[in-house]
């Protein structure tokens, strides 16, 4: 009884584990991924804060309205002086999110530290060593990526 309630335990912690990675990941991936009737562009990146650069919004899908000035996060991904193409959030504001492949990997960055996360419990707590290799290889994969990516 003891054995299996210490496995039961163990799957909860790597389910919310998994769960955290995917609620993470979800907020970015969702405007970049499901990209049909969302306004398109580029951002031409001329100011940058301690939090978020900023510049104008070229539209490139139609229906798409130019802007004087969009605010994109601000990453190890964004400099000043370059240009990223970029979707924008829904509800009419001025926030943007890079898109493209770079901006696909970028966004499930939070799943790829949950991976590795949940690989060593798996390994770990519950002794499944071929698993935790799996998750382990997945979650280093999409950050080495994510990294060459951007």
């Amino acid at each position: 009884m003891w054995r299996f309630g210490r496995l039961a335990a163990a799957w909860v912690v790597v389910s919310l584990i998994l769960l955290a990675g995917v609620w993470g990941s979800w907020g970015t991936a969702q405007h970049v991924m499901l990209t049909k009737g969302r306004e398109q562009g580029t951002i031409a990146v001329v100011r940058c804060g301690a939090e978020s650069c900023s510049g104008p919004y070229t539209p490139l899908s139609p229906g798409s309205l130019a802007r004087e000035r969009v605010v994109i996060e601000k990453t190890v991904a964004v400099r000043r002086g370059r240009t990223y193409t970029v979707v924008v959030k829904p509800g009419g504001g001025d926030d943007v999110v890079r898109s493209g492949p770079a901006g696909v990997l970028y966004a499930w960055v939070p799943m790829g530290g949950a991976l590795l996360l949940a690989s060593v419990v798996v390994a770990g707590g519950l002794g499944r060593a071929r698993l935790g290799w799996v998750l382990a290889g997945s979650g280093v994969a999409l950050l080495t990526a994510a990294f060459v990516a951007v």
